[in-house]
């Protein structure tokens, strides 16, 4: 017998009704709850009020690639506290994972592919269950899997095709609500991990400027200056090729200024993403955004009578530069999602490897900023013009490695003459890495010649020279104007 068309319309709106009730309803639950796995649960629990579910599982993929169980309804309490995971292209919920294709099963009794593993059907004899399962996915990629059965009115012959379109939608919204779950986690560990590195920079670190390990006349210069200008609060630009050494000094400033026994914290403007910038330098209230479960001070708060660091300034957006201007200018600030003005008392001490002068004439650097951080300068040069210094700092080198790690170590003449002669493009920093890896290759105690890695063809960072004599920077590298010698990282011994 046919269904009058009337009949079938007022059925077909009335489930389309439903369909939008739920999916209201899901995404209410979806934007309501912090905890992941009972917002999933809540979801599960709409689904079975408003579609007659009997049993759902929300699968989610882990870092191995399998399908870890989060939430389920309608499963015992044995079942749920089974640990249950499926690898991919294992079962129904596997098949999905690896294809990222729909699946439904009219008759889970006839499917060879269910696994049961929860539990959940072991009277599939006595009735005709039907499941639907479809991909969750965030970005294009599939995170998980949504499950569905029940008891199937009409048998295995019934048409799912509206339950796997309706199905899709919320598992949509799932895969939305996972995502920003897992960003903010991140995010969060992220921040934990910047706390961490903060409140050990909170106990002070001596570094002296006798400390600095130079002889050659430019860093004389330099450590001259550092003390010229260390008794003051006046704003320090530090700028030099990456691995020469900034932060040492920016250590060192404030060692030997009257704010030594306050806090100095190092911001990395670079390594911090845009989003969490503004909330790690001026902090935030609780409740200024998703997952922010407290009040976060910020770098400029726990830096207060003391010293902030600012490298890589020179990387920061536009868009960030007009709101750190602001706070230079008036000395002031407000937490992300606070109102309340907070004055802060810090001297500021920032570094770069970048081109300022140009990065203002091209627009990506406001000249404003460079004139309120460009007060008193200070130039580190590269290690290629200290030669006087290479040998002095290999042998400051080897005798850390050799302290650090109980050994009884020394390098030979040989060893010394070629690394004065190497061009150093990362600087200081490859230097120290360069004679690490040469520690851990000589047998007798000495670091000889063949200990080298130039000497094993090894050498990195003739490579890079050979981009910087092209006259582009590569990384933090300074591009240089003379030609390449023969072998690039190495120059000509003097005759």
């Amino acid at each position: 017998m046919t269904m009058p068309s009337a009949a079938r319309s007022s059925q077909s709106a009335s489930s389309s009704d439903l369909e939008l009730l739920t999916i209201y309803e899901v995404s209410k639950i979806l934007g309501s709850l912090l905890d992941l796995e009972q917002t999933l649960r809540e979801v599960l629990r709409a689904l079975s009020y408003q579609l007659q579910m009997q049993r759902g599982r929300v699968y989610l993929q882990g870092d191995d690639n399998t399908l870890r169980l989060v939430a389920a309804h309608g499963l015992s309490k044995e079942a749920l506290a089974q640990d249950i995971d499926v690898r991919e292209g294992e079962g129904i919920s596997g098949r999905i994972l690896k294809t990222g294709m729909p699946v439904v099963v009219p008759n889970l009794a006839d499917e060879p592919l269910f696994l049961n593993r929860s539990g959940g059907r072991d009277d599939l004899d006595e009735q005709v269950a039907s499941l639907v399962g479809v991909p969750i996915k965030a970005a294009g990629a599939v995170v998980g899997v949504l499950t569905i059965d029940r008891i199937s009115d009409e048998g295995p012959n019934g048409h799912f095709g509206a339950d796997v379109r309706f199905l899709t939608m919320v598992a949509n919204l799932i895969g939305q609500t996972v995502r920003l779950h897992r960003t903010v986690a991140e995010e969060r560990r992220f921040m934990m991990r910047e706390t961490f590195r903060v409140q050990k920079e909170l106990r002070p670190v001596a570094i002296p400027v006798n400390d600095v390990v130079c002889t050659s006349s430019n860093m004389v210069d330099v450590l001259s200056q550092v003390h010229r200008v260390a008794p003051f609060k006046s704003t320090v630009l530090i700028r030099g090729e990456s691995g020469t050494g900034k932060e040492l000094i920016a250590r060192a400033i404030h060692n030997m200024s009257p704010r030594k026994d306050a806090p100095f914290i190092r911001v990395n403007c670079a390594a911090l993403p845009e989003s969490l910038l503004e909330s790690e330098l001026f902090g935030h209230e609780k409740g200024s955004f998703t997952g922010a479960q407290k009040d976060h001070k910020g770098r400029f708060e726990l830096a207060s009578g003391g010293t902030l660091f600012l490298d890589e300034i020179g990387d920061i957006s536009s868009n960030f530069q007009a709101k750190l201007l602001r706070v230079l200018q008036e000395q002031e600030f407000e937490r992300v999602g606070g109102s309340k003005t907070i004055k802060t008392d810090v001297r500021l001490i920032c570094a770069t490897n970048l081109n300022l002068e140009e990065a203002v004439g091209h627009g990506k650097f406001r000249a404003d900023l460079y004139f309120r951080i460009n007060v008193v300068t200070i130039h580190l040069p590269p290690l290629r013009e200290r030669r006087g210094d290479i040998a002095l700092l290999a042998k400051h080198f080897v005798a850390k490695f050799g302290k650090d790690n109980g050994l009884n170590l020394d390098i030979d003449s040989e060893a010394l003459e070629v690394l004065n002669r190497c061009t150093w493009p990362g600087n200081v920093r490859e230097l120290e890495n360069c004679i690490e890896r040469a520690a851990t290759q000589c047998r007798d105690g000495k670091i000889r010649l063949p200990d080298l890695s130039c000497s094993m063809n090894l050498c990195n960072s003739s490579v890079l020279f050979q981009y910087r004599t092209m006259g582009a920077a590569v990384g933090g590298l300074a591009p240089t104007t003379s030609a390449a010698p023969t072998n690039p990282n190495i120059t000509r011994a003097p005759q």
